[in-house]
Order: C-alpha cells, then structure tokens, then sequence
C-alpha cells in the first residue's frame, strides 16, 4: 500500500480526530484505566482537531498521511509539530507534538515520512510513553536520545512519558 503526505485541511479535523483516537487505543488501551475512552474524551479530540485546523498559526506543522486501504483513501496517520508551549525552559526550539499512525501500517515507512514532513533534521524534543520500546526505537534510529526527564499528566493516569532529546 503506497501513501502520501500532505498538509491537511479544516475538513480534516474529524478524520485526524478518529485517527488519534483509535491509536491511542491500540497505543495505551492496557495501560490506561476502564473507561479512559469515554464519548467526551474523543468528543475532546474532536474537538482539538478542529481547533488546530481552524486556527491559522505559521509555526504549527501538521501533516496527515493518506493511504488507500480498501480501494479508498483514507487518513491513517498524522504528526504535528511546533514551538512548546514554555519556549524558555524547554530544550530545543521545537517539539514533535504527535506522531500517530494506526498500527496496520506500521513497518511501512509511513511514521517516517511523517517525522521528516514536520521536523527534517532540525533539533527537537518530544515525550514518549516510557515502556513504548517499538516507538523509542524508532525516535532512536532517527537521532534523538532519552533525556533523563519524565512527567506524568493527571489527565492521562498510567502514562509516564520520557523526554527524548535531538
């Protein structure tokens, strides 16, 4: 299956929003408590995707990767990327916000082409689940290194993310 990367648009916001939600699943569903996955929660999504798509703001990078799964294209992955929030205490002038691509589609160059497509070679950082050995590889094969730092969010009980470093 090819795929293609592209710059999505406001139309976007709940297909992007469906994406995130299902990886999310696939991603931290074990790790994550009993009705974690509530119709507010991805309503929650929704709602983001929208913001962010129809919100114009020239330092935010978002892509999706389209595929045609079935004979239909389809959104099957997105990244986004841009300054963090707290500039002055944060190690690197960007950060990877997001890189989400459903799992059917893993090993196939897709996250990849996703990453290049928001921050090429520039220096970043980003969070990842700490017990996430599949995605900490890869940010590893792509120069970034753990960073020592953890934090764990109250509204994601479970989740112990780790800085990675480029």
């Amino acid at each position: 299956m090819s795929c293609r990367i592209a710059l999505p648009s406001p139309t976007d916001a709940e297909g992007i929003a469906r994406i995130h939600i299902e990886a999310w699943k696939e991603t931290y569903g074990h790790l994550l408590p009993a009705g974690f996955f509530s119709r507010e929660w991805e309503q929650g999504r929704e709602r983001l995707w929208r913001e962010v798509l129809g919100t114009e703001n020239p330092h935010r990078r978002v892509r999706v990767a389209r595929g045609d799964p079935g004979g239909e294209e389809a959104i099957i992955g997105f990244a986004l990327a841009g300054p963090p929030q707290d500039a002055q205490t944060s190690p690197r002038p960007l950060l990877l916000y997001s890189l989400y691509v459903l799992a059917a589609h893993h090993t196939k160059g897709v996250g990849q082409r996703l990453l290049e497509s928001v921050l090429g070679n520039e220096p970043a950082f980003l969070w990842v689940e700490k017990t996430n050995v599949r995605a900490i590889a890869f940010y590893r094969r792509n120069g970034f290194g753990l960073a020592g730092a953890e934090q764990v969010e109250d509204s994601f009980p479970g989740i112990v993310e780790a800085r990675m470093v480029r």
